[in-house]
């Protein structure tokens, strides 16, 4: 049997694999969805008001304020902070390379599950098609078994094959929707962060100007 044989007894086993396949990637992926939405929520907090109770404590002097506040929030903002502000007596670049840290791992920790999303967003439609392949040539056997006549048979295989293809683009579509959207929350996020980390290193730089002038004028 020669390998045009062997793909087409393949072909002849049926498309409803390819769609059990589809469905289950599709069961898969939104929990997926529902994970990272869970996720994303519980680990937000009002930017704003984050941003003003640091800076609030910083001009004040109050370290061990902006510490407490920050660790009163879940946020990957607050964390990043953190990290800069555990590491103030080490000097800025120490506190830096922390906060670099914290916001390495903080893409980390967004990103996961993310890549599975991203690939049955881009292959669903795919698998789909080989399964409308299938459809087809099944489509193509019945004709052939009906000597050229239209019959249910071959109407159903036909069917079979559009169906495969809906189903994988039905598939694909909300896991593209919810990979791209997971990436605008983690830019923004990630963007926040690093807003919050510079200024913690501003206000440890002008302390250590602000001192470095009181020894010259000493």
């Amino acid at each position: 049997m020669d390998i045009q044989e062997r793909l087409t007894a393949f072909a002849m086993l049926g498309a409803t694999w390819v769609m059990w396949l589809l469905v289950g990637l599709s069961v898969i992926a939104v929990a997926f969805i529902i994970e990272r939405t869970y996720f994303y929520a519980v680990t937000s907090d009002h930017f704003g008001k984050l941003l003003n109770a640091l800076l609030e404590k910083l001009k004040a002097g109050d370290i061990e304020g902006a510490r407490k506040a920050m660790e009163r929030s879940r946020s990957f903002e607050a964390r990043v902070a953190l990290a800069g502000l555990n590491s103030i007596e080490d000097g800025p670049r120490s506190a830096e390379e922390r906060m670099n840290k914290e916001l390495i791992l903080s893409r980390l920790s967004m990103e996961r599950n993310l890549a599975f999303l991203g690939t049955v967003g881009n292959n669903a439609p795919f698998v789909g098609l080989l399964g409308t392949v299938i459809g087809v040539i099944r489509a193509f056997h019945e004709l052939n078994e009906s000597k050229g006549q239209v019959s249910a048979g071959l109407m159903a295989e036909i069917g079979e094959a559009l169906v495969a293809t809906a189903i994988g683009l039905l598939v694909a579509l909300p896991a593209v929707a919810a990979f791209n959207a997971a990436q605008r929350v983690i830019k923004a996020r990630l963007t926040r962060a690093e807003a919050m980390s510079r200024e913690v290193l501003a206000y440890m730089k002008a302390n250590n100007k602000n001192g470095a002038s009181k020894e010259v004028e000493g």
